[in-house]
């Protein structure tokens, strides 16, 4: 039986940190190599496992003027299924062309974000749209969880699936006898932008002294938070950008706190990355996180003092914070990627005919 090929719209770049790419470059590396073919594409150094996994092609772009190779790949390639599907010109150019000449391939989009952009208004209406012209035309929607899954229905009227995103749970460990840290360390991992509320760790600054606060991630709130940082005089306060994985995984690990305030979500990797590393989750409730238990593996709230009402409970208790951590890590391990990934081939499976694999 000839292998099911797949034409996957992401970068295989190994510094492409894009949560999206990410999960992508997971799904791909473990994709059973004798029943499934990969195509995707790559500017810079690719990811080493994709080099080495066989039945893969990586299709070299550059660095500028990338849309009509990528186009071309998605008209011309042979490929049974376009999964992972972008929200690009070059999607939006294919899905206009598409019907001209009754293009059967199957098209998955995913969605792993709330569906009700237009009150989130950091993101450009031109933006909104071209999501609109291209995820949401594709022939079958996945979303990441059950409110992502609601909130795709009640805005847009459009059924999906769910599957969660996942975590790599042999990478991300973590390391139960380290020293005690001098003060409880609380991290935040994100973009800088208003609705992930990073700002919220420079208001809990001065109000924990005894605890220091770390910041990882870049964007446009960057130098404002610096600049209040400054300002402010917190001393307790440190930030960290441009960080590679096994960095990022240290910064985890050598925290004592996840404190993720964002109320705009689907599946945040951050929390289930945290988690995966021994880490106690305060995040809000705004979103429904499914890789949080609220009570026994972290602690869910609304509003912002709420938040800080949580952050004070769990630095205070260096036992609460253990027990949580060790039933995050425990809890988490369902969100592994080698099971989602099955469930993913069997959804390939599923949507393309047998038949017309075999007669290739």
């Amino acid at each position: 039986m000839n292998p099911i090929r797949l034409l996957v719209d992401s970068f295989a770049d190994e510094d492409a940190f894009n949560a999206q790419m990410t999960s992508a470059r997971d799904i791909m590396s473990r994709l059973d190599p004798t029943r499934f073919h990969v195509t995707t594409f790559c500017v810079g150094e690719p990811d080493a496992r994709l080099l080495q996994r066989p039945a893969t092609r990586l299709i070299q772009l550059p660095r500028r003027r990338q849309t009509l190779r990528i186009l071309r790949e998605f008209i011309a390639g042979k490929h049974d299924i376009l999964f992972y599907l972008k929200s690009s010109p070059a999607a939006r150019l294919y899905l206009s062309l598409r019907p001209k000449w009754l293009d059967k391939r199957v098209i998955i989009g995913t969605v792993e974000s709330q569906s009700d952009l237009r009150n989130e208004p950091t993101i450009k209406p031109e933006l909104i749209r071209l999501w609109e012209r291209t995820i949401l035309r594709s022939d079958f929607l996945f979303s990441n969880s059950c409110s992502v899954k609601k909130s795709l229905e009640k805005e847009y009227g459009l059924p999906s699936e769910v599957v969660p995103t996942g975590v790599d749970t042999k990478f991300f460990i973590p390391v139960w006898d380290r020293p005690a840290n001098s003060k409880v360390r609380v991290l935040f991992v994100g973009s800088l932008r208003p609705f992930k509320g990073p700002q919220l760790l420079l208001r809990a600054a001065p109000r924990f002294p005894q605890a220091e606060f770390v910041i990882v991630g870049d964007g446009l709130m960057a130098g404002e938070l610096e600049e209040w940082v400054r300002r402010e005089g917190l001393a307790n306060v440190q930030f960290a950008r441009d960080l590679d994985v096994h960095a990022l995984r240290e910064q985890y690990r050598a925290a004592d706190i996840f404190l993720f305030p964002s109320h705009w979500e689907g599946s945040p990797k951050v929390i289930l990355e945290a988690a995966a590393c021994g880490l106690p989750v305060i995040a809000r409730q705004d979103y429904q996180p499914e890789t949080v238990l609220h009570g026994q593996t972290g602690l869910l709230g609304g509003g912002d003092d709420e938040l800080l009402v949580h952050l004070d409970k769990l630095i205070a208790n260096s036992d609460l914070r253990r027990s949580m951590g060790r039933a995050a890590r425990a809890y988490i391990e369902k969100f592994d990627w080698d099971p989602i990934t099955r469930r993913w081939e069997e959804i390939f499976l599923s949507l393309v005919p047998r038949r017309s694999i075999a007669e290739r």
